[in-house]
C-alpha cells in the first residue's frame, strides 16, 4: 500500500464541486484546485469561501504530473472521458485517483497496474453512482441478517435518483449542466428485471411508472444497464430477482410536458439533438434564483419461499440553498468522505465503487449522516 502523503489534488471546481471541498481542506494536510486557468481556480476558491485554504492551480496533465508526489490523491471532478487519462498519470506518478462518475473500460484497464502499485482508485462516489450504492448494501445487508443466504427467496429492489426544481415549473424540469447529456441517455436502451426477466426498453420513458414516495407521486423509468449491479451488490444467489431496476425520477407531469421532446427524440439524428439540447437549455435554464432538489430513494422487499419477508428503504429529500445546490452537496460530500478514507489508509489497494460492503456502507451513512447530510430509513417486515 503506498501511504497517502496528505495532500489532496481536486481537479476542476464545476457545478458538483460543493461544500465537500472545504470538508477535505479540513482534514487534508494540504488541498490544491485545479482549474482552466489559476485565476478560474482563484475565484471558485472565493465563491466557496476557501481562499487561503486551498492552492489555486492552472490545469494541464503536464503541470499536474510535475507537482504530484507520491502518495497524493487526484480527485477528478473532469467529464468521464478524461478520468482515464488522469489515471495513468496517477498511476507513473503513484498517486491516489478518486471520481464520482461510473467506471469505463479505459479506467478497468489500468486498475491492475494501480493494485500492483498500492494506489487506491476510488469510483461511483458521488451521489447516483455513490449514496444509491450505499443504500443498497445496508439494505442488503439488513435483509440477509433476517432471511439468510442459503434461503430461497425472490426480492424487488429499486433505485431510482433525480434532480428535479425544487418550485415545478411546467416544463418539470430546468437544465443546469450536459444538456445533451440528458436527450442522449434518453436515446439509449436501458436493460432491467421486471416479472422476474430481463428487459429491455429501447426507449426508456415509454417505461415511465408512477412512483409514490412520502405521499407524493414522482414518474420513474430505467435507466442504463440495471443488471451488472446485481452482482456488483452480492445478492444471495438463493434469492432470485423479481424485480430489479435501477433509474430515474422525474416531477408527476413530466410525460406529458416532455412530449414534444419525445417525437424528436424518436426520429432525430444526432446533430438535430445537439441543436434540440441547445434549445432546450436556453428554454428552461437554472438561474441564480432557482433551487434545485435532488430525491434518491433505493427500496429492497424479500421474501422467502417459506413466507418470511423484510423489507426497508432509504429516502434522500433536499433542496438546495443560496449557498450550494442540493446536487454539488450530494455528489461532493460523499466523494469527499471517500478521500478522508483513502487518506487514513482505511481503503484498500485497487478498485473501489463507493463503500462496496453492507458494514463499510453503514459506517460511511453514520459518517454522513454526522456531517449533516440527512436521509431517513424505513423499516417494515
Amino acid at each position: 500500500m503506498t501511504e497517502a502523503s496528505g495532500t489532496v489534488h481536486w481537479i476542476g471546481a464545476g457545478l458538483s464541486t460543493g461544500s465537500g471541498l472545504a470538508v477535505l481542506c479540513e482534514s487534508a494536510d494540504r488541498v490544491r484546485l485545479w482549474h482552466r486557468t489559476e485565476q478560474r481556480a482563484a475565484d471558485a476558491l472565493s465563491r466557496l469561501g476557501l481562499t487561503g485554504r486551498a492552492e489555486p492551480r492552472a490545469f494541464t496533465l503536464l503541470a499536474l504530473a510535475a507537482e504530484l508526489a507520491p502518495g497524493d490523491v487526484v480527485v477528478s471532478m473532469l467529464p468521464a472521458p478524461e478520468h482515464a487519462g488522469l489515471l495513468a498519470v496517477c498511476v507513473r506518478e503513484r498517486a491516489h485517483f478518486a471520481c464520482s462518475s461510473y467506471v469505463s473500460e479505459a479506467v478497468l484497464d489500468q486498475v491492475p497496474a494501480a493494485e500492483e502499485a498500492g494506489l487506491v482508485v476510488l469510483t461511483e462516489a458521488g451521489l447516483d453512482p455513490g449514496i444509491d450504492h450505499l443504500f443498497a448494501h445496508s439494505l442488503i445487508g439488513r435483509a440477509r441478517e433476517v432471511i439468510g443466504d442459503g434461503t430461497a427467496a425472490t426480492y424487488r429492489l429499486t433505485s431510482y435518483c433525480g434532480g428535479v426544481p425544487a418550485v415545478p415549473n411546467d416544463f418539470r424540469y430546468r437544465f443546469s449542466w450536459a444538456p445533451a447529456g440528458v436527450l442522449n441517455a434518453l436515446r439509449s436502451p436501458a436493460r432491467y428485471i421486471e416479472d422476474g426477466a430481463e428487459t429491455t426498453a429501447e426507449r426508456p420513458w415509454e417505461a415511465t411508472r408512477p412512483h409514490v414516495l412520502d405521499g407524493e407521486t414522482f414518474e420513474a423509468y430505467p435507466n442504463r444497464d440495471s443488471v451488472p449491479f446485481i452482482e456488483q451488490y452480492g445478492l444471495p444467489a438463493a434469492w432470485r430477482p423479481d424485480t430489479f431496476v435501477r433509474g430515474t425520477l422525474r416531477l408527476d407531469g413530466w410525460m406529458k410536458a416532455w412530449a414534444p421532446v419525445f417525437e424528436e427524440l424518436k426520429g432525430g439524428d444526432d446533430t438535430r439533438i445537439a441543436a434540440l439540447a441547445r434549445e432546450l437549455a436556453a428554454a428552461h435554464p437554472t438561474t441564480e434564483a432557482d433551487r434545485d432538489r435532488v430525491v434518491l430513494a433505493v427500496s429492497l422487499d424479500v421474501r422467502s419461499n417459506a413466507g418470511a419477508t423484510w423489507s426497508g428503504g432509504y429516502l434522500l429529500d433536499l433542496v438546495g440553498d443560496a449557498e450550494e445546490s442540493a446536487m454539488a452537496r450530494c455528489v461532493s460530500r460523499p466523494l469527499a468522505l471517500g478521500v478522508r478514507h483513502v487518506l487514513d489508509g482505511s481503503l484498500p489497494p485497487g478498485l473501489n465503487r463507493a463503500a462496496g460492503t453492507a458494514a463499510r456502507s453503514a459506517q460511511w451513512l453514520d459518517e454522513l449522516a454526522a456531517e449533516g447530510l440527512e436521509f431517513s430509513l424505513s423499516l417494515g417486515r
